[in-house]
């Protein structure tokens, strides 16, 4: 197994925002449970980005930066709204052109704060992509470590193993020594990248 390849970027895809699913309580008197298979190691990267310090100051962080962005977006969008609701109540009053200017003006208002509004999910996306690896290649040499002290030769997933014994779980030991390494991590907004225009 190559412990050098980035081992946190599945945890991408599970991830709604930077709040990730707290470990799941240990299972009481599992049946599955099992004798111990020398080599075999579990990790659980879900737990480590929701338990590690590091992790829950991302997820505080990029929650606060959205919801300031959106506090902005939506004192954009409360002038268009009012414009909206009052060219409806007025519509049949106006003349066919009227109607049609005004009409056809609202709707480029409306698509181009769509456009901010779509631009700030790619930058929180972006964003969190950036910082998830960043904590990954923070966490990956104490994932190696553990991985080497525990003497593993398989590393799984421990949110997709439906049983066994946990005796090589290397979570706690990952967590620990992320929260020895690291204590925050601070970013703002990551800019969309920038266009380029094919020149002929």
């Amino acid at each position: 197994m190559n412990m050098h390849r980035p081992w946190f970027t599945a945890a991408l895809v599970v991830a709604a925002g930077l709040s990730i699913a707290p470990m799941s309580p240990a299972r009481a008197a599992d049946p599955l449970e099992g004798n111990a298979v020398p080599g075999v190691c579990m990790l659980s990267r879900e737990a480590v980005f929701a338990q590690a310090k590091v992790g829950q100051a991302a997820s505080q962080r990029l929650s606060q930066l959205a919801t300031q962005a959106r506090s902005q977006l939506d004192a954009q969008g409360k002038p268009l709204q009012a414009d909206v609701q009052s060219f409806q109540q007025k519509a049949a009053s106006l003349s066919e052109t009227q109607r049609s200017q005004q009409g056809e003006a609202l709707q480029m208002r409306s698509q181009a704060f769509q456009e901010e509004v779509d631009e700030l999910s790619k930058r929180i996306q972006l964003t969190r992509a950036k910082v998830m690896q960043t904590i990954g290649e923070d966490a990956q040499p104490i994932t190696a470590d553990a991985y080497k002290n525990h003497h593993c030769g398989l590393l799984l997933n421990r949110d997709a193993v439906l049983g066994g014994n946990a005796t090589n779980d290397l979570t706690s030991d990952v967590i620990q020594g992320l929260d020895r390494k690291v204590g925050t991590i601070n970013f703002n907004l990551e800019p969309l990248p920038s266009k380029t225009t094919n020149k002929p």
